[in-house]
């Protein structure tokens, strides 16, 4: 399994299109719950898989395929204090970092980032962590790089 960070093309080209606000009016970064669910082996993300399947609960990002353990709930939990930052030709999506508190996990690859306001669930990103990860009886984080969790730059 290959895991790798990523966003859906289709997500980009949507956005491109005016398409996916239109769709789905009100989105916000900052003001919609954002969820980070974690995930396995068996999934592998596809950058150029349909937007209806980089979506949680659909494609390879069924609860099937989520990690499972003592604490965990399926879905993952809301990222908190979300920013929105701009300059330079860079625009990046951040979170504080995301914690789940006294499970145990094992086997965890990666996340899905999704907003859980939406019906439709579409996919922010997906982000590897440079491979198995796990905690037995202890917190789990995921410490978000300084770049953010998405970002964009035109040079």
């Amino acid at each position: 399994m290959t895991w790798t960070s990523n966003i859906s093309a289709a997500a980009v080209d949507q956005l491109c299109q005016g398409t996916f606000y239109a769709t789905n009016s009100g989105t916000s970064w900052t003001a919609d719950t954002i969820n980070a669910a974690l995930y396995g082996t068996t999934p592998v993300p596809n950058k150029n898989d349909t937007l209806a399947n980089n979506t949680y609960l659909a494609g390879q990002w069924v609860t099937g395929n989520e990690s499972t353990g003592t604490n965990y709930s399926a879905g993952g939990t809301a990222l908190g204090t979300k920013t929105h930052t701009f300059g330079s030709g860079t625009s990046q999506l951040g979170a504080a970092n995301t914690s789940w508190s006294t499970v145990t996990l094992s086997a965890v690859f990666g996340c899905l980032v999704y907003d859980a306001t939406l019906a439709a669930k579409y996919a922010y990103c997906w982000n590897s962590f440079g491979g198995s990860q796990s905690v037995t009886a202890g917190t789990f984080t995921i410490v978000w790089s300084g770049s953010g969790i998405l970002q964009f730059t035109i040079s």
